[in-house]
């Protein structure tokens, strides 16, 4: 029964030797004015990482038995880690520190007062302060967390004229900034950034630019934090032949409706001459009965004057059947060409999915497959205007040979 007894007044006087380191420690401080130990400082490190805060006694000296404490004044309690005559004294330390902070006993022995802290949080964010109340020296040191990710290419448009980017970054603090550079690293202008902060207190960014269509383009997406010195970019290459040109397509749909609309008039205009021209026989033959050699003489004449207006509008056929021919042709090596930037495309596929896998081939591979995906659109809407024109081109041959009384 006296051992046990012996024991707890054992723990007992432990426990107010602490309780009494505590209020020695306070009182220290509050015995005027403490010297500092050195410089203030300030200390930029990333999320998750360990840091060192230094704080160094000048003369060094041996510190191991003395009295040590890291502290933060904006919290409550105040005390980081406590060092005390040889061991740890951790009875008061605030309990978002538990288990991340040390001191080492070697350092000690030499007069450093350097603290670690493993696992950097975003509240580890403040004021720190290393006292030494037996010589009743202290020292500031600020700790700047922060938080940084890689940018990615969150989405591609790309037009006739112009391509439109949109990069977004996720998981940044303190909040950053979003700038493009093009590919000689010019400032581009772009729209506003948006952030978004999320409940972990992490900040999302996003841009978009729209720059327009070059010979070759190169962008580059950069996120940056001035407070901690922290820089990310991304870098994109979209090369000229994955825009697609509709100038020509549109040229080519406009030129064959321009055609169809004339050889539509044509062809009306040959019906209204037969039906005149039979109307003129008749009358012809009913004149020559009635009026003689003289009014024969006369239709004859209009008839020559019939046949020289058809020799014209058989003339005017050829030249627009000449038109449409030319126009098949220009379709026909425009598919071919079509044909070659797809297989193009192709070997650039099969070349970045023998890449190692990483999000700038995934997003370079979206690229491609999206060109592809407009060139097969293009190709499409050409082959519709070759079958047009190749149609348009028959008709006109019909009306041509029946006008020439030739045979297919």
């Amino acid at each position: 029964m006296l051992c046990v007894n012996d024991g707890l007044f054992i723990k007992l006087i432990e426990s107010f030797s602490a309780l009494v380191t505590v209020i020695l420690l306070l009182l220290a401080e509050c015995r005027g004015q403490s010297l500092e130990v050195g410089p203030a400082q300030t200390i930029v490190t990333l999320l998750g990482e360990d840091v060192t805060l230094p704080c160094h006694l000048e003369p060094a000296a041996d510190v191991f038995s003395k009295s040590v404490e890291w502290g933060r004044p904006d919290l409550e309690p105040r005390f980081v880690h406590v060092w005390h005559e040889g061991k740890n004294f951790l009875v008061s330390q605030n309990p978002s520190y538990k288990g991340r902070t040390s001191l080492s006993i070697e350092n000690l022995r030499q007069g450093d007062l350097s603290l670690r802290l493993s696992a950097v949080k975003l509240s580890d964010n403040g004021m720190y302060r290393c006292y030494f109340p037996s010589k009743n020296k202290r020292s500031t040191v600020e700790l700047v967390v922060g938080s940084v990710s890689s940018p990615v290419i969150a989405g591609i448009n790309i037009d006739s004229s112009r391509v439109i980017l949109q990069c977004e970054s996720k998981g940044w603090y303190p909040e950053p900034e979003v700038v493009w550079l093009d590919g000689e690293g010019n400032l581009l202008s772009a729209g506003p950034t948006e952030t978004v902060r999320g409940p972990d207190d992490l900040y999302t960014v996003s841009s978009r630019v729209t720059v327009e269509k070059r010979h070759s383009i190169n962008f580059i997406c950069r996120v940056q934090q001035k407070d901690i010195n922290q820089t990310r970019e991304i870098e994109i290459q979209v090369s000229a032949d994955y825009f697609v040109d509709t100038s020509s397509s549109s040229a080519a749909r406009i030129g064959i409706i321009v055609v169809a609309v004339l050889v539509f008039i044509l062809a009306a205009a040959f019906v209204v001459w037969k039906l005149r021209e039979n109307q003129t026989k008749d009358t012809k033959l009913h004149h020559e009965a009635e009026t003689g050699n003289r009014e024969r003489e006369q239709l004859m004449a209009e008839e020559q004057k019939k046949e020289e207006e058809q020799k014209d509008l058989v003339k005017t056929l050829t030249e627009q059947r000449k038109e449409l021919q030319n126009q098949e042709d220009k379709l026909k090596q425009q598919s071919k060409d079509m044909e070659k930037n797809i297989e193009d495309i192709e070997n650039k596929l099969q070349s970045v999915e023998k890449m190692p896998g990483s999000e700038q081939c995934c997003e370079l591979k979206e690229i491609i497959l999206m060109a592809k995906k407009q060139l097969l659109e293009r190709k499409h809407g050409d082959e519709q205007l070759y079958l047009e024109t190749r149609t348009l081109k028959n008709k006109t041959t019909v009306l041509l040979n029946t006008m020439t009384g030739q045979d297919g």
